[in-house]
């Protein structure tokens, strides 16, 4: 069985397992934990990772080239044992390479590189995809934390400030799905309170996001802000009533309801050519 590997300033602790080169727990300089505990009467998750689909496609299959091939909601990242590369006291670095196993699902040769490094409050994340395959490589990919909620040491009520005003409408999921009507915004002001009913039909997806950066946390009181730059979309979703709240920065999102085209094609999903890769990026710092 693979150890967990283990990151450690002044300031931080986080540890990542191998499996799906998941952040399992992150702690302050108190030994708080900012991340939900995997409590499965809730959800067993933590910060998993999503590639090389955010989200679900029709009938959980995609095609590819006229051929259909089965993948599960949010891919198999966060399922698959990565490679530990390197792993230091500040930082570590993660890999999962293509398999017989992934071809089945995903019929492409690449590379996802994980690394984590501390830097005094933050931790920051950097997934890599190299397309080490002689034909295009469409991907999608996601972050997906869950913080605690109500935050450590955090009293009173909590609201998410994004970065920017979000004036644009919003999308919600029908059967998993993009459903294909558009919602109010509970965030054009740039502020989002949290409320009783918030989440009872699902997670809030924001498709046409302006905001690069956002916080949680009670006002004035602790919190935890995540940035994302370059990832252009973004969810907020919990279980009515659970004790945690997940800020997720994607790239990419679910199938729109009835969509049965190429995945290439498919609204959020990228293509990087032979030989290219490209980074997904999330800091997530912590405020006592």
């Amino acid at each position: 069985m693979n150890s967990n590997l283990i990151l450690n300033n002044d300031v931080l602790r986080a540890e990542i397992a191998p499996l799906g080169a998941e952040l399992v727990r992150l702690q302050d300089a108190t030994g708080a934990d900012w991340l939900h505990d995997g409590d499965p009467v809730w959800w067993n998750g933590r910060s998993p990772l999503l590639f090389p689909m955010v989200g679900r496609a029709t009938g959980d299959r995609i095609r590819v080239e006229g051929e259909a091939y089965d993948l599960p909601q949010h891919g198999f990242a966060r399922r698959s044992l990565f490679e530990v590369v390197e792993a230091a006291p500040q930082r570590a670095l993660l890999r999962l390479a293509d398999s017989e196993s992934t071809r089945r699902g995903y019929p492409f040769a690449f590379r996802l590189d994980l690394a984590y490094a501390l830097d005094a409050a933050t931790l920051n994340v950097v997934a890599t995809v190299v397309n080490e395959d002689a034909k295009p490589l469409p991907c999608a990919f996601g972050f997906h934390p869950a913080f605690r909620w109500p935050l450590p040491g955090g009293k009173g009520a909590h609201e998410v400030r994004f970065e920017r005003p979000e004036p644009a409408p919003i999308r919600r999921l029908a059967d998993g799905l993009i459903d294909p009507r558009e919602f109010p915004t509970p965030a054009a002001s740039g502020t989002l309170a949290l409320k009783p009913g918030l989440f009872d039909a699902g997670a809030l997806i924001f498709d046409k996001l302006d905001s690069r950066r956002v916080a949680f946390g009670p006002p004035g009181g602790p919190e935890v802000a995540v940035s994302f730059p370059g990832l252009p979309h973004f969810a907020l979703w919990t279980k009515p009533g659970a004790p945690y709240l997940c800020l997720e920065p994607w790239q990419g999102f679910a199938a729109p309801v009835g969509y049965d085209g190429d995945f290439s094609e498919r609204p959020g999903v990228v293509v990087l050519a032979p030989g290219e890769q490209r980074r997904f990026m999330m800091d997530v710092t912590l405020k006592l």
